[in-house]
């Protein structure tokens, strides 16, 4: 009778292969998590703005002014949101907040991860949209 002897395992070369992989993911994470946690702030941010009494009537620049201040708050980098990203329209009596803006981050050597956001928030009160 043979007796064989059955090893179970990863080899070194398999392990180092799954490092590899798991590295690339992981290191892709961390990239992608200070935006989406910036993106997030920028949401609370325009709640906040929601929140106020009568936001529905200030000015485009007023807007622009304390949402500038709300984000300092919820550290959003105020230079990664350009003004022009931040748009309030008026139909009627109902009044919007916009923001839509894009954000680059490096990733290795040429290459770039780009994210674009996009949210709508009525300031009249109504649910967002």
């Amino acid at each position: 009778m043979s007796t064989r002897k059955h090893t179970r395992g990863i080899t070194l070369i398999g392990f180092l292969m799954l490092m590899a992989v798991v590295g690339f993911f992981a290191y892709m994470a961390m990239r992608l998590i200070p935006m989406y946690s910036e993106y997030m702030g920028v949401v609370k941010s325009m709640n906040l703005l929601k929140a106020e009494p009568g936001s529905s009537n200030f000015s485009p620049e007023q807007v622009r002014r304390d949402l500038s201040l709300k984000f300092i708050t919820q550290y959003v980098d105020h230079s990664a949101i350009p003004p022009e990203s931040i748009m309030v329209e008026r139909k009627g009596g109902n009044s919007t907040l916009r923001i839509r803006y894009e954000r680059r981050v490096p990733f290795v050597y040429n290459l770039e991860l780009l994210a674009t956001f996009d949210k709508t928030v009525s300031l009249s009160g109504a649910d967002d949209e």
